[in-house]
């Protein structure tokens, strides 16, 4: 999705038992393999500093979650790249999850939240059906905690920006309501990030 929305240059870092699928998958994709556990997941502890910045180095834009797992290791490695890096990212899926109980700790520098209302309830601990009943207050909470564009998806999705604005997306049908469309949605995201970055804050004197 990230390629087919204009990023030009895309890199998938999975688990290395896992890259020649995607590789295969994918022959576009730029492919890095990251260590994993015994079960097959991103293990972070495993993964050096060094090789982690070198795969972060030329990159513009960061897309977290889909896919990752929710296993310990690979929760704290999504963690890891919202303290450390600088870059712009798209928090999704396992992403969003990686910080069940330990919202406090997402303060990203520049993101893009995208939760459906599941991952919304695990991150405030509350029910599903908490979260759509009241869908406005939970994108524009999220949305001021964090300092991050919040996309609560569903049905009307919300758009809250940190400030305060909310758009209400009105569009779509019931074919989006499916495994994998908040994925696409992601790397949209993402490719769109990587072609147009926010500017950076100006001090006028």
């Amino acid at each position: 999705a990230a390629l087919r929305s204009g990023a030009g240059l895309v890199t998938a870092a999975v688990p290395g038992s896992n890259l020649a699928i995607v590789a295969a998958g994918q022959a576009e994709l730029m492919t890095e393999p990251l260590p994993e556990t015994a079960a097959g997941t991103a293990d972070f502890p495993a993964l050096d500093a060094a090789r982690l910045d070198a795969l972060l180095r030329p990159a513009t834009v960061l897309a977290i979650g889909p896919g990752l797992s929710q296993a310990p290791e690979s929760a704290a490695l999504a963690r890891h790249l919202i303290t450390v890096s600088p870059l712009p990212c798209v928090l999704d899926a396992d992403g969003l999850n990686a910080f069940h109980q330990r919202r406090g700790e997402l303060r990203p520098r520049q993101a893009v939240l995208t939760p459906h209302p599941g991952e919304m309830a695990r991150l405030f601990d509350v029910s599903t059906d908490a979260v759509q009943q009241r869908r406005l207050y939970y994108a524009q909470r999220l949305a001021a905690e964090t300092g991050a564009i919040v996309v609560l998806k569903g049905q009307y999705s919300l758009v809250a920006a940190p400030d305060g604005p909310v758009w209400v997306n009105a569009s779509g049908n019931p074919g989006m309501a499916t495994a994998g469309a908040g994925d696409v949605l992601t790397g949209i995201v993402a490719g769109l990030l990587a072609q147009f970055p926010a500017p950076e804050p100006r001090l006028d004197c």
